[in-house]
């Protein structure tokens, strides 16, 4: 099980450790099912079999590793990351938006997906939460992903891959799996990015009966998994999310902000007029009166042009049969 924090806790180190060490990668190299039963009896963490196969080199295990404690010592502004408890090639990172951006706030959810071979060649970068940067869940095409291998700095760490991904966001500058959007656009999606971590989208509460979602790979999270694989990854920052979506009376469903039960309802004057009763349990004749004389006077404020119109004619008509008579 996950300790208790945004980030994988001592269990994950210790699986690297225990993974990278010499007898580890002698068994493994000998019989990689033994490997599999070797690791699962020596941790707490079970790996997955279906991951499995994807093993990092020595030289991956080591580099991920320190820079994973590197990460902790020294964390990097608006830059969260953690390798997947399953997986040390599966990392998992929250970028959140800079103020003065059309980003502020949001909270931005992606993978870094590392070939065995890393640091000699780079992940495959992709975020999942919607921008109007990106294309939710698929592979960007940067100088730090997997599109250019060829100009790829193995001195490149996570946390530079994260920081040049985080400006390149920032900035209008367009590749393969980015969007055109407006500002606005993008604020809003900032605002819901909370709400859609934590739902899928709002696909929670679309479940197929007999169907069992699955927190297995990051192909789910594009089809709509309900928020699994983000709460397997972040339970903590799951748990506020959902927490934040309380408190600011936010539907699950949809995202939209709910109406507060206990807010004094504000009508126009007009409304308020409509709103208002005879006293007593049936009208009266008074309270008809009243009623049509606040129609008449709808009716003449409505026509007042042409009652004036009609005025003007009507004296004009008159003055003349008047003088005909005198003639």
């Amino acid at each position: 099980m996950r300790e208790t924090s945004i980030v994988p806790g001592a269990s994950v180190l210790q699986l690297l450790d225990l993974l990278s060490s010499p007898l580890s990668l002698l068994i493994f190299r000998a019989s990689p099912e033994l490997h599999l039963r070797y690791i699962n009896s020596k941790s707490t963490l079970a790996l997955n079999p279906s991951t499995y196969p994807k093993m990092a080199t020595k030289a991956a295990f080591k580099r991920l590793t320190r820079e994973y404690q590197n990460i902790q010592k020294d964390p990097t502004p608006f830059i969260v990351t953690h390798p997947s408890e399953t997986n040390i090639l599966e990392w998992h990172y929250i970028l959140t938006g800079p103020p003065g951006t059309p980003y502020e706030s949001g909270q931005y959810w992606g993978t870094l997906i590392f070939p065995p071979e890393y640091p000699f060649a780079p992940p495959a970068i992709r975020m999942h939460t919607p921008s109007g940067r990106f294309q939710p869940s698929t592979r960007l095409c940067l100088s730090i992903s997997d599109f250019h291998p060829k100009s790829f700095n193995p001195a490149w760490e996570v946390s530079t891959i994260l920081i040049g991904l985080l400006s390149f966001m920032t900035s209008e500058e367009m590749t393969t799996g980015s969007v055109s959007a407006t500002e606005s656009e993008r604020r809003v999606l900032a605002a819901r990015s909370r709400w859609w971590n934590s739902t899928g989208g709002g696909s929670h509460v679309s479940a197929t009966a007999g169907v069992t979602r699955t927190a297995k790979g990051i192909n789910n999270v594009k089809a709509g998994d309900g928020g699994l694989k983000f709460r397997t990854e972040w339970p903590e920052l799951d748990q506020e999310n959902w927490e934040w979506m309380k408190e600011h009376r936010i539907d699950s469903a949809t995202g939209q902000i709910l109406p507060d039960p206990n807010a004094p309802t504000k009508c126009s004057p007009e409304t308020n007029a409509l709103r208002r009763r005879p006293v007593g349990s049936a009208p009266g004749l008074g309270a008809v009166m009243d009623g049509q004389v606040a129609r008449e006077a709808g009716w003449a404020g409505r026509n007042k042009v042409w009652i004036g119109v009609a005025l003007f004619f009507g004296y004009a008509l008159l003055s003349r049969l008047l003088n005909d008579v005198r003639a």
